[in-house]
């Protein structure tokens, strides 16, 4: 494996030699990876190389061995509502968004997994701070948004429970150029404002390592190469994970 290091930083979330699947052969092969306070992590690879899987793992819905941390919290066995609560939010694609209840409705679902003494209001006039596009559709009902505010909603209800981590799959999924820009400006924003940990899954290379502080390459499940995004770019381990050469 190819490691670019760098100064190591404390971690929020460390998975460590963690195998997972569906039954059959594993998905994901002996991966370790750290998300870190204040940081954007960049996990990439091509469509099959595990990334939905360990997202899944680490959310409690995906069976697995080895250890999942969270702070000093061992997530091994944990529901994924209970996950949910110790501060992990997950994004998945496709947003899951609830289409028959309105903006308002949709982010005061994500306040069940609120472990803070924040009230619901407050927790929605934060996030409107953030999205004010959803302030201004808050009555709206959630299947007449466009993609994009589909997408920033799904964020939204997921940021109402204040995680510590925050998980995003795809996130600029069939958006206009545009629309995903303006995602990515939001992760950049909660970077700055917030000390949560962001774990990306992003389709666009150019995207996620120019957003990224950090980044693993996922390849047939096994990480092929970590370090600084930077250092990344260009590097001939993630070419390979991309064009399958060997």
């Amino acid at each position: 494996m190819t490691n670019f290091t760098e100064a190591p930083a404390p971690a929020l979330l460390e998975v460590d030699r963690v195998t997972a699947g569906y039954g059959g052969p594993a998905v994901v092969r002996d991966v370790s990876l750290a998300i870190k306070e204040g940081r954007i992590t960049a996990l990439l690879g091509a469509n099959g190389a595990g990334k939905t899987t360990l997202m899944r793992a680490i959310c409690g819905m995906v069976r697995f061995t080895g250890s999942i941390v969270l702070g000093h919290e061992l997530l091994s066995g944990q529901r994924t509502e209970r996950i949910a609560r110790l501060g992990i939010a997950h994004v998945p694609e496709g947003r899951g968004t609830f289409i028959d209840l309105s903006v308002e409705e949709n982010l005061r679902v994500g306040c069940f997994a609120r472990s803070t003494k924040e009230g619901a209001a407050e927790a929605m006039e934060r996030i409107y701070g953030w999205l004010p596009r959803l302030a201004e559709r808050r009555t709206q009902r959630a299947g007449s948004l466009s993609g994009g505010e589909q997408q920033m909603l799904a964020i939204g209800r997921a940021l109402m429970a204040k995680p510590q981590v925050l998980l995003l799959d795809e996130p600029s999924f069939g958006l206009a150029p545009r629309v995903a820009a303006e995602i990515m400006r939001l992760l950049r924003r909660l970077q700055s404002e917030t000390s949560m940990g962001i774990l990306l899954v992003e389709q666009n290379i150019e995207i996620a390592l120019g957003l990224a502080d950090d980044a693993y390459v996922l390849r047939t499940g096994a990480v092929v190469a970590s370090g600084p995004a930077a250092q990344l770019r260009g590097s001939h381990a993630l070419r390979d994970a991309y064009l399958g050469a060997h």
